[in-house]
């Protein structure tokens, strides 16, 4: 029988055979990426007009899926004596300024942090975030600091503003790779998903990093409208912050995963660091989710087997993919789809990102050419559920 260290090494050695014979019969124009990993950035996204009368509005971006528009409103405010009647009221403005600029927005975003202690979207976290749709604009500007609490689109720190405890991780995944010390024990006793069963007319569709403010809306509408679920796995420090989008996941029928509540790189840790890390995420999720946290996905796809033993004891499966595409490295909307096309099988599980919108965009093409393929997406617990039958 062959372990799967073996099955690994076969499949490194078919993976680059398939890439030199695919080289040699040449790629598709613009399906091989010219640049390293990560080398290339993002398109900068539009941004409206800023506010005169509101100096501490930094930015507010807008993007669009192809059938709505979003937008998001980053403030820096400084300490006050009642600073939740400030933010609230800034807050306000920017988003009545943001709908009075750009008439066919569906929702604006967002996000208050401290001037003095910002440190970017992974750094302390915000004062106060809102997702305000279009309908519920005027609801939004009528509130006060007493009325705020009852709109359910909301969330006000309730602590002070201290740095995480831990610096995220800012690289993106490498192929999952089983540790020297990792046996096949652990796949056997379902506390580690590497893909489904080859035989199902289906795959897993994930999500890493989420929920970010301006693209959720966008993806979480795009996946409405093609009637796909999926499985989120959410860094709890993002949910917390942003508990609506979590919430809207829910509703539509997706499924939540931890991805640590930090975002960090976890072998770096010591064991009871990593518990942290783990349990302090699927306290947030589970109360979000309304369920048990079912699986987890470290960050990077970097674990050792002291990773699998923890999350195993906490009732999580730690999850891992088979068709990566890179999509952090913002590869163009055609070579992400051909990868995507390429690498898709039976009873594989897809790796993407909710805060790449180059993802976004290719889904209604990448869900209708699996479809055509006999292949339909879902989430992870319907991948497994079916494999285990």
């Amino acid at each position: 029988m062959t372990s799967r260290r073996d099955f690994l090494k076969l499949a490194t050695f078919a993976t680059m055979s398939g890439l030199l014979v695919a080289r040699a019969q040449q790629d598709p124009p613009g399906t091989v990426q010219p640049l390293a990993p990560g080398q290339r950035s993002a398109a900068p996204l539009p941004q409206l007009a800023l506010d005169p009368k509101n100096p501490n509005l930094v930015k507010i971006e807008f993007a669009s899926n192809g059938f709505i528009e979003v937008a998001h409103a980053l403030l820096l405010v400084p300490k006050a004596e009642d600073a939740l009647a400030q933010d609230l009221c800034l807050a306000q403005q920017a988003v009545a300024w943001a709908f009075s600029r750009r008439a066919g927005l569906s929702e604006v975003d967002v996000s208050v942090y401290q001037r003095e202690s910002y440190a970017g979207f992974g750094g302390p976290m915000p004062r106060l975030t809102a997702s305000v749709l279009r309908s519920a604009r005027a609801e939004f500007a009528a509130l006060n600091k007493d009325t705020l609490p009852k709109f359910s689109r909301a969330w006000v720190n309730p602590t002070s503003l201290k740095s995480p405890k831990r610096a995220p991780l800012d690289v993106r995944e490498v192929d999952p790779n089983p540790a020297d010390d990792t046996t096949d024990e652990e796949a056997a006793k379902g506390g580690v998903l590497f893909r489904g069963s080859p035989k199902l007319d289906f795959a897993a569709l994930t999500f890493d990093d989420a929920p970010h403010p301006l693209y959720e809306p966008l993806l979480l509408d795009v996946l409405h409208r093609i009637k796909v679920k999926a499985t989120f796995f959410c860094i709890g420090r993002n949910a917390k912050a942003h508990p609506y989008f979590v919430q809207d996941m829910v509703a539509d029928g997706h499924e939540i995963g931890n991805h640590t509540y930090h975002h960090v790189r976890l072998p770096g840790l010591d064991p009871d660091d990593v518990r942290d890390e783990l349990e302090e995420a699927n306290k947030t999720l589970s109360v979000l989710a309304g369920k048990p946290i079912r699986f987890f996905r470290p960050p990077g796809g970097d674990y050792t087997r002291q990773t699998l033993k923890i999350s195993s004891e906490l009732g999580l499966t730690t999850a891992f993919w088979t068709d990566d595409p890179g999509d952090f490295d913002n590869l163009g909307q055609h070579t992400l789809e051909s990868r995507l096309q390429r690498r898709l099988a039976p009873g594989g599980i897809v790796l993407l990102h909710d805060n790449v919108l180059q993802s976004i965009m290719v889904l209604p093409r990448f869900f209708a050419n699996a479809k055509a393929r006999g292949i339909r997406l879902d989430t992870l617990s319907a991948l497994a559920d079916a494999s285990n039958k």
